[in-house]
């Protein structure tokens, strides 16, 4: 009893603590809610009232992203009325900056670091940084194959004042120039700044939707695809023959994307390239012709393998000329073929090109020089046919036009195939002597007799018959489009077969063992394209990203291309 009771007074007392503490602290919880709802509510405010002008300003401190550009333009107005380009190039030079180039480029130029700092070199090949409106690139050589890709909306800058040179103290323009610490560049993450986009049709966000995101990131949305930077649809506008707003789109040749493009930059922040969202790029207003390298790959390849092969190997005539129904053929002079291909693809400067260069001799002594020039699976930019009386003249000008495209000489790529690829320039594609049979009735005929001497099953002989048909081959090459008609790459040499395996494995070491930072590895990686896609020029020509890539599309391509070949 006396245990009991012990227990039960002890239990009984700290009932009694307990219920004191809790008492307590609720009336010390009353006296002090309403101070305390008072600070919370005042820090929600204070917070809320600092998001939202974070959100209205988009910086935290200091002025705001449309207070800076304001302040930009009138500074740009101030140095365009008081400097003189002379001078201009003067700042530049005291800055270690680079002061050649047009008028029209020396201006932004100086103005951008006068007003955020001098620019630093480019991060992966060391060379000058450019600027493009609100885009900064490098147009260096990363090597002699490729430009360099490296771009950003947020250069480095050195952390030092604007140097002025005495020509510009002395002036009292230096009054007028307001030297400040460099400062950031204005926020980026206005996305759409300065893009007018246009959307049509039912989309699986509402229209009202995508408005609000991309006014948020800084674009406009307009109704009228006039003055539009692109058009956003569905891709079933495609199956449903497409609004008249599509319609005036494709006239108009504005873009036609998918709303993944709004979706993806928003969710990279970053924006992305069109070319990749295109929803009706093989389409096109009644009577355009669609450029190869804009169709549809698989109607890419059905066209092109309905087109007539216009180079048939070293000894074909190319056939625009119309000389080889005269009997024309390509001269030949002390054991050289006066016929040369030539390609170059380089992503930085934006060309993919080809170029194709015969001398032609015609019954009677007479004497052509075919040129023809442009990009590759579209129509050529350049092409003449010239008379030429003297032979040797001939030649020399086809020399020198060979030194002009390569920046090498004629002959010792000819008679031993040395040649060293120049920055910016073409490189030859090593085309076999013969003719071309794997096209029409003389590849077909052949095909035809293996088979009539095949003792297999005559529907097991015909399937075989096609399935290893070098027109499979072709196909493929189509597909990955690697047989423009201008430069079919199924009678190339071995000594450029074995060039362009080479590149490959040199690349896949390189790369395997490289411990670059990410631009040198992503500079690499479209050296090496560069290097593959002017060696086995192709209307689609992209930057490999990783080592499926090569698998994929850089080795399959080579292997398809030798195995034609054999």
């Amino acid at each position: 009893m006396k245990v009991h009771e012990t227990r039960s007074h002890a239990h009984s007392s700290g009932n009694e603590e307990r219920m004191v503490t809790r008492k307590q602290k609720a009336e010390a919880e009353a006296e002090q809610s309403p101070k305390k709802a008072k600070i919370e509510d005042e820090s929600k405010a204070k917070y809320e009232k600092k998001e939202k002008a974070e959100d209205e300003n988009g910086q935290e401190n200091g002025k705001s992203t449309e207070d800076i550009k304001a302040e930009f333009e009138k500074f740009c107005k101030a140095t365009s009325e008081y400097l003189s380009i002379q001078r201009m190039r003067e700042i530049l030079e005291a800055n270690g900056q680079d002061s050649s180039g047009s008028d029209d480029a020396v201006v932004p130029r100086c103005q951008d670091i006068l007003f955020y700092g001098p620019l630093e070199e480019c991060l992966v090949c060391g060379s000058a940084i450019e600027i493009s409106s609100t885009t900064y690139s490098c147009r260096g050589a990363y090597s002699e194959w490729s430009t360099c890709t490296y771009t950003t909306e947020d250069p480095p800058r050195r952390d030092e004042p604007i140097k002025l040179p005495d020509s510009v103290k002395d002036s009292g323009v230096a009054d007028i120039i307001c030297i400040r610490a460099p400062k950031g560049q204005p926020s980026t993450d206005k996305l759409f700044r300065g893009l007018v986009i246009s959307l049509a049709g039912r989309l699986t966000r509402t229209h009202q939707h995508w408005k609000s995101k991309i006014e948020k990131h800084g674009g406009k949305v307009a109704n009228s695809v006039i003055g539009a930077t692109c058009l956003v649809v569905s891709p079933a506008e495609r199956e449903g023959g497409g609004s008249s707003k599509l319609a005036e789109a494709l006239e108009r040749g504005i873009p036609i994307v998918r709303e993944g493009w709004i979706s993806d930059s928003i969710e990279k922040k970053e924006t992305q390239p069109l070319d990749a969202y295109v929803v009706v790029g093989d389409l096109t207003a009644a009577g355009r012709g669609i450029p190869l390298y804009h169709q549809d790959t698989g109607e890419e390849a059905l066209e092109t393998i309905m087109a007539e092969i216009k180079v048939y190997g070293k000894r074909g005539v190319h056939k625009d000329t119309k000389l080889q129904d005269e009997g024309g053929q390509i001269l030949e002079k002390d054991g050289i073929l006066y016929n040369c291909a030539f390609a170059s693809s380089d992503w930085g400067r934006g060309v993919n090109e080809f170029c194709i260069v015969q001398l032609i001799t015609v019954p009677k002594n007479r004497l052509y020089m075919y040129y023809k020039s442009g990009k590759i699976g579209d129509e050529a930019r350049d092409e003449r046919l010239d008379e030429w009386e003297n032979v040797n003249d001939a030649i020399k000008e086809f020399a020198k036009q060979f030194q002009g495209l390569t920046g090498n000489e004629f002959e010792p790529w000819e008679r031993e195939k040395k040649i060293q690829k120049q920055p910016q320039m073409l490189f030859p594609i090593d085309i076999d002597d013969g003719v071309e049979v794997r096209h029409g009735g003389l590849g077909l005929r052949q095909l035809g007799v293996a088979t009539a001497h095949c003792k297999l099953d005559p529907k097991v002989a015909n399937f075989m018959k096609v399935l290893c048909s070098q027109e499979i081959y072709r196909y493929a090459m189509m597909e990955m489009g690697l047989d423009f008609p201008e430069l079919p790459l199924g009678m190339v040499t071995d000594i450029h077969l074995n060039r362009c395996e080479d590149v490959l494995l040199e690349f896949v070491e390189k790369l395997k063992s490289s411990k670059e930072t990410r631009p040198k590895v992503e500079a690499c990686w479209s050296d090496l394209s560069q290097r593959i896609f002017t060696l086995l020029p192709s209307t689609r020509p992209y930057i490999f990203r990783d080592f499926n890539d090569i698998a994929d599309h850089g080795a399959a391509a080579f292997e398809t291309i030798r195995d034609i070949n054999v």
